[in-house]
């Protein structure tokens, strides 16, 4: 009866390699929509950018696989049966619930899926194991991790949305709306920040830890060492090198999103990869176990294995390169995709357009209030204070190309900020949720950049909320989905996980047929 695990794994595994598909889909937005909305280059050269980070994005992520093998539950606590039950509801919750919001081209977070599916799975096990008063809760779940791990996420909303708010206010005083002529003596320091912070997040504090320093042989200790040398020498570097480039009329800004766009990416694959694959791995560890324990009773050998260090047939270098290669594939191939970049871009954009939301009674109030709070500060802000700053925002002459939705500076800047927000949540293990920080960084942006007219501003944050209140629909939804799915299997055993399996099968199946008939 042992073997049926075996077809369950290899199930898990197929929908690892859907959910990437799937998720690729649905945050293809996170690092495409800056570049794709200022038109930086064509639409193929952004996604060969994109590519690249993103595999080497994936072949540095191994830190992050923690999280789905104890971050959430207490292994040593569940035996390989009950990881089992968990394990597939999680990735059933995360592959109905990415599939549907790709459909309705909505941006979601597969971060919020992945934790909140664990937590709901898990929680349904503990429960179970309550009855005999032998474990606590906080025994069976890492109840201070998790709280870390939610905090982590919906904190990242307020954090990016008031950084991207901030930093986008004062590079738009530096270099106004007609940015082509405040660039003489800017542009190589704005040029050279960027790119170094962008180049120690991901180059030096991505890599510490991760597997790939020790396959090229390096020690890991010399970038500890030595990392405000090396941040001191490609500051000067890259500043130096932004220069020559501005001297050779070479765009800097056009720089800066194209270097910008595969930092992105490279910090989602870092930092999101472990949402797709984090859980079939953690499954595949666990058969590899059990198997190699000659234990006969799945019900009663104890996940221990999860507690220590991966011990993945092969490393997890070859997997997590595989998964890139999978990714990839999806973000050349998605259709998907294009919609839900759709969707961030017409929130954002600097003109005035067809809405894609309406009005709502919430966003009406909203805009209100920030008005009146408006005609407040600026009875107290100096005059003088106030006619320099019109000047710096004035938008009349903007420089924005034929069908652009913001110019090149709004442009670095959600990428640069969006990315360091995420590689240090990554360099920290939090699992923050990248589709929340990118989208915030660009409303924050978007706010600053005075995007948000008297006219527009009610839809646009109409559809804030949507989106918002969409992710909080997510966390909800994963952690009920999980834990009834959990419960299911636990009680039904192998005809309930088989049963899952063909729910998920027809709902997948269903939901491609109608978004192919409603194209039609």
């Amino acid at each position: 009866m042992n073997e049926i695990y075996l077809v369950i794994l290899a199930f898990l595994l197929s929908l690892a390699i859907f959910d990437l598909m799937v998720g690729v889909a649905n945050d293809a937005v996170n690092f495409l929509g800056p570049a794709v909305g200022a038109k930086v280059a064509k639409f193929r050269t952004v996604l060969i950018v994109a590519a690249i980070g993103i595999l080497i994005g994936a072949s540095t992520s191994s830190g992050m696989m923690d999280i789905s093998r104890h971050g959430i539950l207490q292994p040593s606590y569940y035996t390989f049966e009950e990881v089992v039950c968990v394990f597939l509801a999680v990735s059933a919750t995360d592959i109905i619930i990415m599939d549907i919001f790709n459909t309705l081209g909505l941006p979601t977070s597969t971060t919020v899926s992945m934790v909140f599916g664990l937590f709901g799975g898990s929680t349904a096990l503990a429960i179970s194991k309550l009855w005999d008063g032998a474990h606590t809760f906080g025994q069976l779940i890492h109840t201070e991790k998790a709280l870390q791990v939610i905090m982590a996420i919906f904190l990242s909303v307020a954090i990016a949305f008031v950084f991207g708010f901030v930093v986008m206010w004062i590079v738009r005083t530096i270099f106004t709306f007609e940015y082509k002529k405040h660039l003489r003596y800017s542009v190589a320091l704005y040029g050279g920040v960027g790119l170094t912070s962008i180049f120690y997040f991901l180059l030096v504090n991505g890599l510490k830890g991760s597997h790939l320093l020790s396959d090229l042989g390096i020690e890991q200790s010399f970038i500890t060492d030595n990392q405000w040398k090396i941040v001191g020498v490609a500051f000067v570097i890259f500043t130096v090198l932004m220069q020559i480039l501005h001297l050779f009329k070479v765009n800097i800004f056009r720089v800066v999103v194209i270097f910008g766009t595969f930092a992105l990416a490279m910090a989602f694959a870092g930092n999101d990869l472990v949402n797709f694959i984090g859980v079939p791995l953690a499954g595949l560890e666990s058969y590899v176990s059990f198997v190699n324990s000659g234990a006969s009773d799945a019900g009663s050998y104890y996940m221990t294995v999860l507690d220590g260090p991966s011990q993945l047939p092969g490393g997890p270098t070859f997997y997590l390169i595989g998964a890139g290669i999978v990714m990839t594939i999806a973000l050349f191939t998605s259709k998907k995709a294009h919609k839900v970049v759709e969707t961030s871009i017409n929130l954002s954009r600097q003109d005035d357009s067809d809405e894609v939301f309406s009005s709502s009674k919430l966003a009406r109030q909203t805009v209100r209030g920030a008005l009146n709070a408006t005609n407040f500060v600026t009875r107290i802000i100096p005059t003088g204070f106030k006619t320099w700053v019109g000047r710096r925002f004035n938008t009349e002459n903007a420089e924005v190309g034929q069908g652009v939705a913001f110019d090149l500076v709004r442009a670095s800047v959600n990428l640069v900020l969006a990315g360091l927000l995420i590689a240090v949540g990554t360099t920290l293990k939090l699992p923050l949720s990248t589709t929340y920080v990118a989208f915030m960084v660009a409303m924050g942006s978007s706010l600053a950049d005075r995007a948000w007219g008297r006219e527009s501003a009610v839809y646009r944050i109409t559809g804030v909320i949507s989106v918002v209140g969409g992710w909080f629909i997510t966390a909800g939804a994963a952690f009920l989905i999980s834990f009834l799915i959990a419960t299911l299997n636990h009680i039904g055993g192998i005809f309930a996980m088989v049963g899952v399996i063909g729910i998920v099968i027809l709902v997948v199946w269903n939901n491609n047929r109608s978004l192919k008939k409603k194209k039609e």
